[in-house]
């Protein structure tokens, strides 16, 4: 199981690197301790605290020939961690 499946990119992800937070989407199932731990391993930097969120699958509903098709998106996870003082993770290092 892979705790960490993506950074997230965004403007406001970009704000809050600002202040020493950045967001990735982490597995359903990971903990904050598993999440904590991943961060620490894969970029080597000490970490604060964990935020997490959880967003339930958005419903989606598909009109076809023969009958509606209704359904939901994958749920996700996202967490938002900060890292100690002075320390930095870089997302674009590897580009």
């Amino acid at each position: 199981m892979s705790v960490l499946i993506k950074p997230l990119v965004t403007e406001k992800m970009s704000d809050l690197n600002d202040k020493g937070k950045y967001g990735f989407l982490v597995n359903i199932n990971a903990n904050k301790i598993d999440i904590k731990a991943a961060v620490e391993k894969l970029y080597g930097v000490n970490v604060e605290s964990v935020n997490t969120i959880r967003y339930q699958g958005k419903k989606k509903t598909r009109y076809t020939k023969t009958k509606i098709v209704t359904g939901r998106t994958k749920a996700l996870k996202k967490a938002i961690v900060k890292v100690a003082e002075g320390e930095v993770i870089d997302f674009y290092s590897g580009i």
